[in-house]
């Protein structure tokens, strides 16, 4: 999966065990991981077992690249039983690589590759810190229809927030 963002190709992958120093450039960094829910790693170590252990088994994480580089990621949460047709989507991309659309494009690749993935999948769901208005615009950019303010909804990082949810339906794709 890729797509060209001026001279930048973007690419979605599964992570590897070689994207340790990558992502410990991104992961390590409080400034991506603060709207995130899990915490700042601290050592290549500890990114190596998060390789490992979270995003290498992960139903559905994808490393977002740059010349086969790890900058960030995507990654679906999809349900089960009965909520089996709905996943919650969540992504970052390292500071150095904000404000230039790469989120975008990226998400742009996952959304519909997710509906081909996931053929039970009616509804992509993404929530949202009320603060983080550039995640707002990128899945506003992506055709995910912005749905509400949930106040008081989600502790993150020992902070009771207010949080956007957004969706994306599987019918909201384009007609052709």
């Amino acid at each position: 999966m890729e797509i060209h963002s001026s001279s930048t190709i973007i690419t979605l992958r599964p992570f590897k065990l070689t994207d340790v120093d990558d992502l410990m450039s991104y992961a390590g960094d409080d400034h991506v991981t603060r709207n995130l829910r899990w915490k700042t790693l601290t050592s290549k170590d500890e990114a190596l077992t998060f390789i490992k252990d979270v995003c290498i088994p992960h139903p559905w994480r994808r490393s977002i690249c740059i010349d086969d580089r790890s900058i960030g990621f995507i990654s679906v949460f999809p349900g089960s039983g009965e909520d089996r047709c709905r996943a919650d989507i969540g992504y970052a991309v390292a500071v150095k690589y904000w404000g230039q659309g790469i989120v975008t494009q990226a998400m742009k690749i996952a959304v519909p590759q997710l509906f081909k993935d996931l053929p039970e999948l009616a509804r992509l769901q993404a929530f949202v810190a009320i603060e983080n208005k550039a995640s707002q615009r990128v899945l506003e950019k992506v055709g995910f229809q912005k749905e509400g303010l949930l106040r008081k909804y989600f502790i993150l990082k020992g902070v009771l927030r207010d949080f956007v949810i957004y969706s994306f339906l599987s019918t909201d794709f384009p007609s052709t």
